[in-house]
């Protein structure tokens, strides 16, 4: 019995052990596995809104809704274009429903489902229902319209487009009425005062006359100014709420294009040549151009004024075959189909145009007279081009006049009277006088209405996978072995790259400097890098990238070094300031006269008769606030002390000031303020809400 007990006794503790190691081992299995909450916590999360975590899986939710929505609308699915567009729109869906959907909640405010149907067949119909159905003729709303509609949609089945569409409408109806209530509530708070709207009526209405003294900062040339650190910090501490910033980061980068080689000219070219052979034989011109072409237009009726530039005139016989030709990055084949005549007619000419000084008869005679004797150089020899050059006054000078081809209704009717009137190319007899003056024409193509209709085969050169490769290979022998931005900089001198930089890149950025849309590279920067860091190439089209961090700003408020060079010209002024003031203060004189002329020619005097408290500028120092302010808080005769502004140092007298006299009613004024509070108060309640509920946005681990 001892043993027995002793066995029972010893059995009991190795089942706990051996309990706790199975355990364990499950435990240790699911965290290993990849598909633990414990090793994926925080990696599945797409930010924070309101201290709530969102999940992938909820964003992902509402991006489907999203996708949805955009199919009814437009009666597509989504592109990769649009879908940038749409992960905002659920992101703001989300901010919506866990930022200011709560606030809405805890002010009370609801909307029954009295309210609900009252917004669709009530007094108060919501507006989107009210437009759906407005008659379009008598432009009158038809609520019987909405009452028939509502019982076809009941008896439609519930997966069928309109009633979805219309469950959908009516889901947003009830939180968007809960909203314009909140903010209803919160605008309508808003109260101006008697006192307030009489304020504005003065801010309006009262009249200074002042005479300033002005020394513009460019008094004092910036070598001469020496800014110390304290300047720097003191004007950072007084201005730092400007440097208020969202989380960003900067790199540096070097670019690798993928550029078709003279193998890949060479192989489109090659190929384009037996298409040659193929275009002579064919019977159906225009189904062979469309059957082979990577063009948009593979066969078109083409004028004199509108042939491609590759084509010259002896080209154009029925039957033949031009090319490949090479036009910009594209080989072309072309084949002339047909050639006809069209009711279309063309010319080409040269012109030099002579305008008149005015319309006076003698003015006109005198443009004439020296048309006609440029004319008549010309007959006797003289360049017609030279003499465009140097004569002409219109844009078509410097290209020695040519027009170009053109066709009938193109040019004023004396001007085409008289080139399509010449039987043969060649200068005309005589000047030609237009609306614009008098023109000295030499005809390079006499008129015609020849038209052709030609079949076009084209193929756009592009990089062969060996060029791609040997592209994405240069990058990536770039990358190996750089371990900080020193080396990525000394490698890209001896590759001859280009170092290129891009500074405060946020994490909801899609395009970066020069690279466009590079997405890719900002979700690495913000998921993956860190200062110093280099990262793999990107194949963004048409380059390889390849990106190294230079540093970051975390979110706050940028540092003083970061934002020295910016704050500078701000800083300089500040030091002149102290210099002008003091240099003023200095100086004896009765008049603002004497004392600028104390101070030299950059100071100067002047008036203003008219200045109003509203204006918050004066005439030649500019936007300067605190001047105006002063001059308004002087008595009459009186001098303000020198008032340092953004572009100088000023010094107000106070000639003479005129306060509106009081009025019975001030409520125009009132109404003013209240409406710019009303405008203004809509999106503030947005934004403080979203500032106060401490957003987090995380999007890039995944997007």
């Amino acid at each position: 019995m001892a043993f027995i007990g002793t066995l029972r006794s010893k059995m009991g503790t190795w089942v706990v052990i051996f309990v706790f190691v199975a355990i364990a081992a499950f435990i240790l299995g699911d965290i290993f596995s990849g598909k633990s909450n414990i090793m994926n916590w925080g990696r599945n999360s797409v930010g924070e809104i309101g201290g709530k975590e969102i999940s992938y899986d909820e964003y992902q939710a509402v991006i489907r809704e999203r996708e949805a929505n955009w199919f009814l609308n437009t009666g597509r699915e989504p592109g990769e274009r649009d879908m940038p567009s749409i992960r905002q729109q659920a992101w703001d869906l989300l901010i919506a429903r866990h930022a200011i959907q709560p606030q809405i909640e805890d002010a009370g405010v609801e909307v029954t489902e009295d309210e609900v149907w009252d917004m669709v067949q009530g007094k108060n119909v919501d507006q989107g229902v009210r437009q759906a159905f407005t008659n379009q003729q008598t432009g009158q709303f038809e609520p019987d319209k909405v009452v028939a509609y509502l019982k076809q949609i009941q008896s439609m089945p519930e997966t069928s487009e309109p009633r979805i569409r219309w469950e959908l409408f009516q889901r947003d109806l009830k939180p968007g009425r809960e909203r314009i209530k909140y903010e209803n509530l919160l605008i309508k708070s808003a109260y101006v005062t008697k006192a307030e709207a009489e304020r504005e009526y003065h801010l309006a209405t009262d009249v200074a006359e002042i005479k300033y003294l002005y020394v513009p900062y460019y008094a004092i040339s910036d070598s001469s100014v020496q800014i110390t650190d304290a300047d720097y910090e003191a004007y950072y501490n007084k201005n730092k709420e400007k440097f208020k910033t969202d989380a960003t980061r900067d790199i540096k980068y070097i670019s690798v294009p993928v550029i078709p080689s003279a193998d890949d000219s060479a192989a489109v070219n090659d190929d384009l040549k037996r298409a040659v052979e193929e275009f002579k034989s064919s019977s159906e011109d225009s189904v062979y151009a469309s059957n082979n072409t990577e063009g948009q237009t593979p066969f078109l009726k083409y004028t004199p004024a509108s042939l491609p530039s590759f084509i010259s005139e002896s080209d154009l016989v029925e039957g033949n075959v031009i090319g490949p030709v090479l036009d910009g990055e594209t080989y072309k084949v072309v084949k002339v189909s047909k050639v006809f005549n069209d009711t279309i007619y063309s010319a080409r000419a040269k012109h030099i145009l002579i305008k008149w000084a005015d319309a006076s008869d003698a003015a006109k005679a005198e443009a004439k007279e020296k048309a006609r004797n440029i004319l008549k150089d010309i007959k006797g020899g003289a360049s017609f081009e030279a003499k465009a050059r140097e004569f002409g006054t219109d844009g078509t000078a410097s290209r020695g006049g040519d027009l170009g081809w053109f066709s009938s209704g193109q040019m004023v009717k004396p001007f085409q009277d008289a080139v399509f009137g010449a039987s043969k190319a060649g200068v005309l007899n005589d000047v030609v006088e237009t609306e614009f003056g008098y023109h000295i024409i030499e005809v390079s193509n006499a008129k015609t209405n020849k038209a052709y209709n030609l079949a076009i085969v084209e193929r756009q050169i592009v990089p062969s996978d060996a060029t791609t490769n040997e592209a994405f290979r240069k990058a990536e022998t770039f990358a190996a072995g750089i371990s900080d931005v020193k080396e990525f900089e000394a490698k890209a001198q001896q590759s001859g790259l280009i170092v290129q930089e891009a500074k405060s890149i946020s994490a909801g950025d899609r395009r970066i400097g020069t690279l466009g849309e590079a997405r890719q590279i900002v979700m690495w920067l913000f998921r993956d890098a860190s200062t110093g860091k280099i990262s793999q190439v990107y194949d963004l089209q048409d380059q390889n990238v390849v990106a190294i961090m230079t540093g970051e700003v975390k979110k706050g408020y940028k540092p003083l070094e970061l934002v020295k060079e910016e704050i500078t010209p701000a800083v300089r002024n500040e030091v002149k300031s102290r210099t002008i003031i003091e240099k003023l203060n200095g100086l004896k004189g009765t008049t603002l006269e004497e004392v600028a002329s104390g101070f030299g020619s950059d100071a100067n005097v002047y008036t203003s008769s008219d200045l109003r408290l509203s204006s918050n500028s004066l005439p030649t120092v500019g936007f300067d606030p605190q001047a105006v302010g002063t001059a308004f808080s002087l008595e009459n005769g009186k001098r303000s002390k020198p008032v340092a502004g953004d572009n100088g140092v000023v010094i107000v007298e106070l000639q003479s000031k005129t306060i509106a006299p009081a009025i019975a009613d001030y409520s125009n004024y009132k109404t003013q303020l209240e409406q710019n509070s009303q405008n203004r108060s809509s999106f503030s309640i947005a934004e403080a809400i979203k500032e106060k509920s401490e957003i987090e946005d995380k999007r890039y681990k995944f997007f």
